[in-house]
């Protein structure tokens, strides 16, 4: 909408006697900025107006009157922001989006991709929010987004946070586990989780955790282990979730029998209980092939058994999985029922694995100090000799 300048200063008048007096400073600056023409600085005093809780009830009228006479004259990034802090103030999904995707339809120009791509993804996390409405419509707009995205040399963090936003919460609405699993934790990666309020941190850990006990694809939590979210869940009801992860990197199938009186607390998890102790089964084999040194991973079916807890008729199968899966490398002797690895997929550590390792190497030490000592020996005889 475009504005005349004798329009603009009347306009300006009118919004400063409907704000609260603690806002009023900003219209002057506005205008100020305004007739001298000096888009950046008014740019970011309209963001800082609009980051003010007082400023909700004046964004939507001052965007469609104000903002858009100049919006071509400003940075299209922020003004995408600007529009989306406005956006916030609909009642409605349907309007929002509306609103959003002629946002979107007006800064989709070659040099403002970066903000075509904030704005529609934007849209899309509002057609996830209608579900029945149009998910398909939202994948589609996610794919345009991220083919721009993979052109781009570099971008603002925030608009890649957002598109991994939007796609973990649309792979979690399709229960495409991994999928959200890798986008939630990409979108983490992409901002200061201290931005987010407590109960947000939580319920992301919550979904995270979730999503890797149950995926048939991610075997190792190391990611999701190191990360500070999951410290959300610590004295919350869901505290045992966190316990219930570490149970499964170190492959405790004791730890996880005391835990396990939860999963049916969770309808996803009782839905995947016999997955999961199979899947823990799986942790059990590598922690024990893992806690063996390289020159001794041959070990009997019977071995194996007993160190996992795993019942002998189930070991063989185990195995396989296990090398299905490339969680292990080696062999299978079937008729001596020996399984001969060469290789396991490396975790994170806690400290009673760190400790383990630590005693491994100080016998790796001690034995290449006695080689040395050996080989010294040897060498005065041959010379004395």
């Amino acid at each position: 909408m475009a504005m005349d300048t004798d329009t603009i200063p009347n306009l300006l008048g009118d919004a400063r006697d409907q704000a609260p007096e603690e806002l009023q400073e900003y219209f002057i600056a506005f205008e100020d900025y305004w007739e001298r023409k000096l888009w950046h600085e008014l740019t970011d005093k309209l963001v800082d107006f609009f980051e003010q809780p007082e400023s909700a009830p004046q964004r939507i009228p001052f965007f469609e009157t104000f903002i858009k006479s100049f919006a071509n004259k400003i940075n299209q990034l922020k003004l995408v922001t600007l529009g989306l802090s406005a956006a916030t103030q609909f009642k409605d999904d349907k309007q929002r989006l509306a609103f959003v995707n002629e946002l979107a339809d007006s800064v989709n120009k070659p040099a403002s991709q970066d903000a075509f791509v904030y704005a529609t993804v934007a849209a899309a996390s509002i057609q996830l929010r209608l579900k029945d409405e149009d998910e398909d419509g939202a994948k589609k707009k996610l794919d345009e987004c991220e083919k721009i995205l993979d052109n781009f040399d570099s971008v603002e963090t925030v608009v890649h946070a957002n598109y991994y936003k939007a796609s973990a919460q649309y792979y979690q609405s399709k229960h495409e586990f991994a999928a959200y699993y890798k986008n939630a934790l990409l979108y983490l990666a992409c901002i200061d989780i201290s931005t987010l309020e407590l109960r947000d941190r939580q319920s992301r850990a919550y979904d995270l955790s979730i999503a890797a006990l149950v995926s048939d694809s991610i075997y190792n939590f190391g990611e999701l282990l190191l990360h500070p979210i999951l410290d959300s869940l610590v004295g919350t009801p869901h505290a045992w979730l966190r316990d219930l992860l570490f149970a499964f990197n170190r492959g405790d199938l004791s730890a996880y029998d005391v835990l396990s009186g939860n999963i049916a607390k969770v309808p996803l998890l009782k839905e995947h209980q016999t997955f999961l102790y199979q899947k823990i089964s799986l942790a059990a084999l590598t922690e024990t092939i893992f806690r063996r040194p390289p020159h001794d991973r041959a070990m009997t079916f019977s071995q194996i058994s007993a160190e996992t807890k795993v019942q002998p008729k189930e070991i063989e199968h185990l195995i396989m999985k296990a090398l299905s899966l490339g969680l292990v490398k080696g062999q299978i002797d079937q008729v001596s029922e020996v399984a001969r690895i060469n290789w396991v997929q490396p975790k994170v550590l806690d400290m009673k694995q760190i400790e383990s390792m630590r005693g491994r190497l100080k016998e790796w030490d001690a034995s290449v100090n006695q080689l040395g000592n050996w080989i010294e020996g040897v060498g005065k005889d041959v010379w004395a000799a």
